[in-house]
């Protein structure tokens, strides 16, 4: 969704009403491009984040779990001296557009108070996070120098400039006169007339505007009467604080499609949800997203690392193929020694092949042998014993070569699949841990890392209120299984990767298999497309030694095909 001047708007109205006069108790920068204010006002702690990342730049209050590195960043240490401890004095959206100020008054270092200014520019990659005080810039979060930009720079000790202002009307300063010289100068589609007139306006939120002016989806600005439009936008205008209800747009699937400050008359208002607050609802649109936008580009570079060795290993797999493949003739060189062993006096000198009778072939058939006809018809036989010795040695160390890569194969397939599954930082570091312990990844250098914490599996709650386990990565798959009761149920998605579930109940109800069924179906790799999902009880698992993570064996199993939906799975309680 597109954070318009509108949606942030509603927001700043919002943060006014439940963060008025309150205190700055703690600041962490969880992100390099996001910072958390702990906020106590009105007898309640509140956490505002505030995001300029370029994909889902963002400000609202949050009650997600962000986990905050183990040295603060120097911008995170300069923010708690200059905010930490301050009252927050204002929250206003400037000229309707994508820019939120946010004024907190604290003490200096001579103890006078003083205010200081963060402005957050919410505008895709150019976004930004500005500390300013006395109309100089103390940091930013994104540094603009003059080689990125001769318009505008963003660095330490120089005066802030707002962004330029749109050649478009201020909402708050909108006039009936204003809109309609605008719109008589405009052609085309109403919306896009909107649009280019007015501040802040997304694709969408014309549409909508546009929609309830005229009552048409595609309305022509010329096929209208221009005063009786200007007035209806400004009236909307006007009403905009009256109309503010938070509302999710969801997908048929159930899962959320978008944030809305008020309900779309111009979308399926029968797929519109309501939320308590625009920050509830943005708090649930954004998380995941940015969680797993986050984790992507984190895992960038090790997941290019496991394709390497995907590669290796493959033709590696097709090299040996080849040698076990090769391997198949030794019994040919075998029989040919024999038989030359055995009917040396009948090869001529000098022939270049010879016909013998194969003593092997039930029929009694012949069989013609090619000789080197500077050896002996002793030595040739020779030459084809060593030639069997030779080819059976390889086909030996070929097939423990393979059985070696087709592991290999497997713990990085795995792998893949936990990184895509990773959700913290903890989590990544469970996969990179396990393939530096098998020597498929190479540690970083520098000094000894410390011993990371273990990462937790995702627990879920079915709609009869059981509890289930799901684990993330090979790691926690033996955690999960290891820690789990025998009488439990046990479950997998059947020869891929995936995750290990658990139903905690020693008598599992329909709604419970059904919920573990889909999950396992989903968190593997064939992500709920028909999927053969494995489940039995935990006591007839069993992890054989020195065995990778994550890889066990069982029995007594029952085999279903399981499809599941995004929808589906979201629908399932998470604790």
């Amino acid at each position: 969704m597109p954070f318009d001047g509108l949606t942030l708007g509603a927001i700043t109205r919002e943060l006014q009403e439940t963060l008025r006069d309150g205190r700055v108790e703690k600041v962490s920068q969880p992100e390099k491009d996001m910072l958390v204010l702990l906020i106590r006002a009105q007898g309640k702690n509140h956490r505002l984040l505030l995001s300029a990342a370029p994909s889902f730049a963002r400000v609202h209050l949050t009650n997600a779990a962000y986990q905050n590195p183990i040295d603060a960043p120097m911008f995170c240490m300069l923010m708690r001296k200059h905010l930490q401890g301050g009252r927050l004095a204002a929250i206003q959206q400037l000229g309707g557009d994508r820019v939120l100020k946010i004024t907190i008054e604290n003490k200096d270092e001579l103890g006078d108070t003083a205010p200081r200014e963060l402005y957050l520019e919410l505008m895709g990659r150019h976004s930004n996070l500005t500390l300013v005080k006395d109309g100089r810039i103390v940091d930013a979060i994104r540094h603009v120098s003059g080689d990125m930009s001769r318009v505008r720079q963003a660095l330490p000790g120089l005066p802030f400039s707002p962004p330029p202002a749109q050649d478009k009307i201020d909402p708050a300063e909108l006039t009936e006169e204003a809109l309609a010289a605008r719109l008589r100068g405009a052609s085309g589609p109403l919306d896009k007339a909107l649009a280019a007139a007015i501040r802040g306006l997304s694709p969408v939120a014309a549409r909508e505007i546009a929609f309830r002016a005229a009552g048409l989806h595609r309305a022509e600005v010329a096929d209208l009467k221009i005063d009786e439009l200007a007035r209806v936008v400004c009236d909307f205008f006007r009403r905009l604080p009256a109309l503010y209800q938070p509302t999710a747009q969801m997908t048929p699937d159930g899962l959320m499609a978008d944030v809305l400050p008020y309900p779309y008359l111009s979308l399926d208002t029968g797929l519109q949800k309501p939320y308590p607050t625009l920050s509830a609802a943005l708090d649930d649109f954004y998380f995941g997203r940015d969680r797993r936008d986050r984790m992507n580009q984190k895992s960038a570079a090790l997941k290019r690392e496991i394709r390497l060795h995907l590669e290796r290993d493959e033709k590696k797999l097709a090299l040996q193929e080849e040698e076990i493949m090769a391997g198949a003739k030794m019994e040919e060189y075998r029989i040919a020694g024999e038989l030359l062993t055995a009917q040396a006096y009948l090869v001529p000198r000098g022939a270049e092949v010879v016909r013998l009778q194969n003593f092997y072939d039930p029929q009694g058939g012949a069989i013609d042998i090619p000789l080197d006809v500077a050896l002996t018809p002793a030595q040739n036989a020779q030459k084809y014993f060593k030639r069997y010795r030779k080819a059976r040695s390889a086909q030996s160390i070929a097939a423990e070569q393979k059985e070696k890569t087709l592991k290999e194969i497997a713990v990085l397939e795995q792998a893949l699949f936990d990184l895509e599954e990773s959700e913290t930082e903890q989590d990544l570091a469970d996969v990179r841990r396990l393939l530096e312990e098998a020597g498929l990844a190479r540690a970083p250098a520098g000094k000894k890392r410390p011993k990371p914490q273990e990462s937790a599996p995702m627990r879920f709650a079915a709609a009869d209120g059981t509890e289930i386990i799901v684990g993330k990565n090979s790691a926690q798959n033996d955690r999960v299984t290891g820690a789990a009761r025998g009488y439990e149920t046990w479950l997998h998605a059947k020869d891929m990767p995936g995750s290990h579930v658990i139903i905690r109940a020693e008598a599992v109800s329909p709604e419970a298999l059904a919920a573990a069924l889909r999950l396992a179906a989903w968190f593997s790799k064939g992500k709920g497309v028909a999927v053969p999902v494995d489940y039995t009880l935990r006591k007839f698992v069993k992890k054989p030694g020195g065995s990778p993570a994550g890889f066990v064996i069982y029995t007594h199993q029952k085999t279903v095909m399981v499809s599941a939906t995004e929808g589906e799975i979201a629908a399932i309680k998470r604790l």
